[in-house]
């Protein structure tokens, strides 16, 4: 669905409230930082540190302020200046992992796995997410596949409600990989569009999760080898560098095939985004500034590097 001029303004809006305090923090440093006429070695050094504790990482904020150097070093500057010259080096980086969530429609249902760890946010994406497949056009199943928590399967039902999907769910404490066999059967003999599949995220028991996705996708391919189609994996902006090391335990873990980071209105260290995009190269599909329902949408590269700097 092509987006109105109107929607894609009403977003930024909302993305500009939502990285709010990344902004303050990082636009309203650099402002801080710039209170000479000239970009001198010292204001650099100053800009480098406030771009590491951004939570750009230490590799990025080197890459961005030597790029700095090269083009504005003794040379008078001001802070627009300066944040407009980072909000075009981070689209530069963002630019080719901005890719939206699609959805093969030869599969019926085209099987998603949601991971990620307890407390990211992936019960609420998986309900935003078939919100907007309802609004495509698209039916959708939810398979309640983190058993061990019942606040989870009560929270996915309530959000099931919401979004119009229909919702596989079993008492707590059951086989996740039995509970997913049964929603890709039904979702299957529904002609559904698109299968979610919720999982558990007890990631300091990696060795026990790891085993459990596997059984998981080991159960569904006895229907469909082509199973999983993708595996979405869910961040939480606010856990700021902690972010990298869960992408790096849940590649280990499955085949992650694409990112939604959620919880970007509740840190001031957005930065982390363009720190993962850079380092992992994985596409970003969607991010998450609220807890409304409209409040997860695809990832835009220009329009989230200028709000996060602070720019209109």
């Amino acid at each position: 669905m092509t987006e109105t001029a109107a929607e894609q303004s009403g977003w930024f809006a909302r993305l500009k409230r939502g990285l709010g305090k990344s902004a303050g923090a990082l636009g309203g440093g650099i402002t801080g930082i710039l209170t000479k006429r000239r970009l001198d070695g010292e204001t650099l050094e100053a800009l480098e540190e406030l771009l590491i504790t951004s939570d750009l990482g230490v590799a990025l904020a080197s890459r961005l302020t030597a790029e700095l150097a090269r083009t504005r070093l003794d040379k008078e500057t001001t802070p627009e200046e300066v944040r407009g010259l980072l909000a075009e080096e981070i689209t530069n980086i963002l630019q080719g992992v901005a890719v939206p969530i699609s959805f093969d429609e030869s599969h019926q249902p085209h099987v998603v796995l949601v991971v990620g760890v307890n407390g990211t946010g992936k019960t609420t994406t998986i309900g935003k997410l078939a919100h907007n497949l309802r609004q495509q056009g698209r039916t959708t199943i939810i398979a309640a596949g983190d058993t061990f928590r019942a606040a989870a399967i009560e929270q996915l039902q309530i959000w099931g409600e919401r979004s119009g999907a229909e919702v596989i769910a079993s008492k707590p404490g059951a086989d996740a990989a039995g509970l997913a066999f049964d929603a890709l059967q039904k979702a299957r003999s529904e002609g559904a569009d698109v299968l979610l599949i919720d999982t558990a995220g007890r990631l300091h028991n990696k060795a026990n999760l790891m085993a459990e996705l596997a059984k998981i996708v080991r159960v569904l391919t006895k229907i469909d080898e082509s199973v999983p189609h993708s595996v979405l994996l869910v961040l939480d902006a606010t856990t700021g560098q902690n972010a990298i090391r869960q992408v790096e335990a849940f590649r280990e873990i499955c085949n992650v095939t694409g990112i939604v980071m959620t919880k970007l209105d509740g840190t001031a260290r957005g930065g982390v985004l363009v720190a993962v995009a850079e380092k992992f190269g994985l596409p970003i599909h969607a991010i998450g500034v609220g807890e409304g329902i409209e409040d997860l949408q695809p990832f835009e590269a220009a329009s989230f590097a200028r709000a996060l700097v602070g720019l209109d």
